[in-house]
């Protein structure tokens, strides 16, 4: 019955056109009892025993261990040579150029974020750096054609300030003072440039584009030109963040918080002098009421012009416990100022805020004024007393009340942060910051308004350039109108792949927050705002024509042209003409520069898309875009990924999108990648002053304390990035680095094995036909193509700590563990052009070839020095010039799977019932029952009882026989386990979970002399293995 009913599972099976015998049968979808991983000692033990002191008629000599020339382990001077050696002799430098110059169907385009060129190259350089090397050389070793053109944001005041250093910028021109800052910016970006070359970084270092080189300027200028023919782009008079200690304007996205910042707050009174008409009647005694309020800005209460009300809270006339005064407070905030002020409020009346609409108020330090009662949305109730001091000039809502009810905008501020003549005598020429909040007090305290003066500790905008505090100041700015993009960027932004996707949110709610931009500079060193202004009236004059000319002379002669040459080089007759606009005697140019985030923001029109007029320009040829290019098949071209640090969801990210979608109506990139900060070992972000900067030259070359600071090499850097959870914060410092170091040590070591396995093999000749292959090789190649897959699909998120668990695990649990474990036997002791010993070998060299690719973006300088050790190609050839991992789908065999791991499932059964002892030494029997897994051990054994077989490799016994019984008279010291092993097969058509049975003795063979194992017949004499190994005999 048992016979019969094999017979009719091997009719199903051959239905399925699969076979059992002679090939390899089935497909997998397989689950057992017993797990692969459990290792003992190899069988026999030839690398032991070659390793030992030899005697005579030993056969040390005959066994073929490894040998390599592929050091385990390099450090210091030697490991740094090594790399600046691989760098030259692989041509690092002209890889970018010889991947743009093959033919490729497929393009990749990663643009590059410009760094600040202010300094010199750190960590957080090296995190975004490295990790977009790792996806470009990803990308480029799987055949597409990358486009990576390294570029530099060198305008803006932290450069300015940098390269005048002592210098006083008001005794300087603005050519002096841009001379200066462009050759600060060209000696940071030189050493940025070696740096990022030194760490392996593949791109066009010939071609990179720079915010000051004239091509860049002048698409810059085209992208201001259309945004101002379309309105968004205007000029206005309103409040800005300002920075005092640098005297500009700032945006947004140039201002950190200080959480710890102190102000000087007050609770100050409006005498009422004129009721509001709905509780003119009801106010008892009301020439003494007041109107109280709170601000942290004492010295903005001169610029005011009202006092904001909620419509719809509730509002209360209290009375003073301690002096009897009458104030107007929100009913919600008379607790929290019961104890503020410290005294007893009694409610003498409640109504609505609507009900406040008309009142006015004496302004408490200038006479004579009156201040209206207002209604305003962006009154809280979270802090303050629910009445909102109102300074147009001074605050973003305050603006808006002005705007919608028609208030004066004065601002009594100059450029310093100093009170001009419009405050007055007592206030002119003091620092708002200092003498002149004091003196506003003092001038609440005289006029009787002042009822409490205290320490505010709260966030505050600081200049991130200064790290010293702005202020909101009225000034005539230029402004582009986010408000109108802000919806059609939120659609675009929906189509945009974004890694992680957690970064979405705060995309949108960066987009939110920003009614409008303020763009103009008011410094040098900077890209000139093309407007001219009427010497007489004022009047900007700006349009299509006056535009277009100034980007044709910056293209020529870049923006230095703005202040060299003359007005009427700038405003030449046809252009007038054009405009409509007067003699050219009547203009003069404008002064101020455009932020440096519109710089960068239009990289996509100088970089990505080149126009007609720079389709045969110096740069395009060069490297950037053009049109004919493969890349720009479409004809407005995007990127296919930014990636930076989250700190640009709120500037390049933005910025780029904003320009983008004003002129072109979509996105200027495809995905973006959001990574972390990086920060110290302990989490903490790095500080000078707290001794925390980890230098990455320091950690490639070594620091002068080479105990403490050891050389680390290039790939030590690489693969803590690429080790890191990127889309976090990531943290460095000697744990990490040291961790990097062994792990890229133990990868040495399997890398060392492999070459040392393949020496005087040559995959070219003398590979075995996949065909032909043991079972166990051709199922390590099936491992091999389903971890290249994995891999492939972890670099493509971005995932690179995915890429080195899976190398890791598949080092570790499949070759360390199983592989290597169960063939050194055959590797060491069969005869050097065995089938079975070349097989192994072909294996090997797969193996050896995908994981060196696996691994090679990662770290490519010792991915080329394996390449120049392995077999297989010719001298002179590199890795990264012969593509991606070549995994074959005929290593993915039908049934190769559940034949192997079958009998791994039998070897952990006879493996865990022998712990602590060598598998060697035992003679193993293995019964199961007629059925699928006797089939396909029977593939792997066809004898019944074998020395030598594939099963017996597997078994890592010495002699296994493959029965469908165990014997009834097994010795007493036999050793029997039990298990069962699940074939699920063709989606279950075919299923059968069979039990086994096996029984393990002590071997009653000789030990052979040469591989160790006890096959032999007489002591001290070869087995039949070794005696047909040429050069020996018995």
């Amino acid at each position: 019955m048992l016979l019969c009913g094999a017979r009719a599972l091997r009719e199903g099976v051959a239905r399925c056109g699969l076979s059992l015998r002679g090939g390899v049968p089935l497909r997998p979808a397989v689950s057992f009892t017993q797990t692969r991983g459990r290792s003992a000692a190899p069988p026999g033990d030839a690398a032991r025993a070659a390793g030992s002191s030899s005697q005579p008629g030993d056969h040390r000599h005959t066994v073929l261990l490894p040998r390599s020339a592929f050091p385990m382990k390099l450090s210091g001077p030697e490991l740094l040579n090594l790399e600046l050696r691989i760098q030259q002799e692989c041509s690092f430098e002209q890889l970018y150029s010889w991947q743009r110059e093959r033919k490729a169907k497929k393009e990749f385009c990663l643009h590059d974020g410009p760094p600040y060129a202010n300094g010199d190259a750190h960590v957080g350089h090296a995190l975004n750096k490295i990790l977009k090397d790792i996806h470009n050389r990803f990308e480029m070793l799987r055949g597409r054609k990358v486009h990576y053109v390294p570029g530099w944001d060198c305008h803006g005041l932290p450069i300015e300030l940098k390269a005048l250093g002592e210098l006083q910028a008001k005794d300087m021109t603005p050519l002096q003072i841009r001379q200066k800052a462009r050759e600060f910016a060209e000696e940071a970006i030189a050493r940025q440039r070696a740096a990022f070359q030194r760490w392996g970084v593949m791109a066009d270092w010939e071609n990179c584009y720079y915010t000051f080189n004239g091509q860049y300027e002048a698409a810059q200028l085209r992208v201001f030109e259309d945004m101002h023919s379309k309105g968004l782009i205007y000029q206005d008079y309103k409040p800005v963040f300002w920075s005092p200690s640098t005297r500009t304007a700032l945006a947004e996205a140039e201002l950190e918080y200080n959480s710890e910042h102190v102000s000087k707050a007050v609770y100050a009174t409006f005498p009422l002098t004129t009721p509001p008409p709905k509780l003119a009647a009801g106010l008892e005694a009301a020439d003494k009421v007041s109107v109280l309020v709170w601000t942290t800005q004492p010295w903005t209460i001169p610029a005011n012009q009202a006092i904001c009300f909620m419509p719809k809270a509730q509002y209360s006339l209290v009375k003073r416990a301690d002096n009897e005064q009458l104030l107007l407070v929100a009913t919600e905030r008379i607790t929290s100022l019961t104890s503020a002020l410290g005294t007893n409020l009694q409610s003498l009346g409640t109504f609505t805020g609507s009900d406040l609409e008309g009142g006015v108020c004496q302004h408490p330090t200038i006479s004579g004024k009156e201040v209206p009662l207002l209604p305003a949305n962006h009154v809280t109730m979270a802090k303050g007393t629910g009445l909102v001091h109102t300074a147009p000039a001074h605050g973003m809502e305050d603006y808006s009340v002005a705007t919608h009810f028609q208030l004066p905008v004065e601002c009594m501020v100059d450029e310093e942060g100093k009170f001009t003549e419009l405050a007055g005598v007592d206030l002119q020429e003091q620092s708002v910051f200092e003498e002149g909040t004091s003196t506003v007090i003092s001038m609440l305290r005289a006029a009787g308004a002042l009822v409490k003066e205290e320490e505010c500790v709260h966030s505050y905008p600081y200049d991130w350039r200064s790290k010293k505090p702005v202020i909101i100041r009225a000034s005539k700015q230029w402004f582009i109108n986010t408000a109108s993009l802000k919806d059609k960027a939120k659609e675009v932004l929906q189509k945009v792949r974004v890694m992680p996707e957690s970064a979405r949110a705060s995309l949108l709610a960066m987009l939110d927050r920003r009614t409008y931009w303020c763009i103009s500079r008011q410094r040098s060193w900077g890209v000139p705002i093309p407007v001219f202004y009427h010497k007489q009236t004022g009047e900007p004059l700006i349009n299509k024509h006056t535009v277009a000319h100034i980007a044709k002379v910056f293209a020529e002669k870049g923006s230095d042209s703005w202040w060299e040459e003359p007005i009427e080089t700038l405003l030449p007759p046809d252009v007038l003409k054009k405009s409509k606009a007067g003699a050219v005697t009547d203009y003069e140019r404008g002064e101020d520069v455009l932020d440096i985030w519109f710089d960068s923001g239009t990289s996509w029109a100088a970089v990505l898309q080149a126009g007609e007029e720079e389709a045969s320009s110096t740069q395009t040829k060069r490297g950037w875009f053009s049109r004919s290019s493969t890349a720009v098949q479409e004809a407005e071209p995007r990127a296919d990924v930014y990636v930076e640090g989250k700190d640009q969801i709120g500037g390049w990210f933005q910025s780029s999108l904003l320009t983008s979608v004003a002129v072109r109506n979509k996105a200027p990139y495809k995905a973006l990648v959001v990574h972390g900060f990086a920060l110290s070992e302990k989490g903490e972000k790095m500080s000078k002053s707290l001794g925390n900067v980890v230098d990455p030259d320091v950690v490639i070359n070594g620091g002068t304390d080479k105990a403490a600071s050891p050389a680390y090499g290039a790939d030590v850097l690489r693969w803590w990035v690429a080790e890191s959870n990127v889309f976090s914060e990531v943290q460095i410092g000697p744990k990490a680095l040291n961790s990097a170091r062994e792990n890229i040590n133990k990868l040495r070591n399997t890398l060392k094995f492999l070459l040392g396995n393949l020496q005087g093999f040559d995959p070219r000749t003398q590979a075995v036909d996949p065909k032909e292959m043991h079972y166990i090789d051709q199922y390590l190649l099936h491992l091999l193509r389903e971890y290249s897959i994995k891999v492939t699909d972890a670099y493509n998120e971005f995932d690179c700590g995915r890429v080195i668990r899976l190398l890791q695990a598949f080092i570790t649990r499949d070759l360390s563990n199983f592989y290597f474990s169960i063939i050194k036997d055959r590797l060491y002791c069969d005869a050097e052009n065995s089938v079975g010993r070349r097989s192994c070998q072909t294996a090997l060299e797969e193996i050896l070839d995908g994981v060196t690719r696996s691994i090679a973006p990662i770290l490519p300088h010792l991915a080329e020095e394996v390449y120049q050790h392995a077999p297989g190609h010719d001298e002179g050839e590199t890795l990264f010039r012969s593509g991606w991992v070549k995994s074959s789908s005929v290593w993915r065999k039908p049934g190769l799977e559940e034949a192997v791991e079958g009998a791994c499932a039998i070897r952990d059964s006879f493996l865990s019932s022998i712990p602590g002892r060598n598998a060697v030494e035992y003679d193993l029997t293995i019964a199961i029952e007629p059925g699928l897994l006797f089939e396909l051990m029977e593939s792997l054994q066809e004898e019944p009882t074998s020395t030598c077989s594939q099963l017996t490799e597997l078994m890592m016994a010495s002699r296994t026989t493959l029965t469908s019984t165990l014997p009834r008279d097994l010795p007493s010291d036999a050793i029997t386990n039990s298990g069962s092993f699940l074939i699920n097969l063709e989606g279950g058509i075919i299923r059968e979970d069979s039990t086994y049975a096996i029984a393990a003795v002590p071997i009653s063979l000789s030990r052979c002399p040469r591989c160790r194992r006890y096959t032999s017949d007489t002591p001290e004499c070869l087995c039949p293995r070794c005696q047909t190994v040429p050069g020996h005999s018995q």
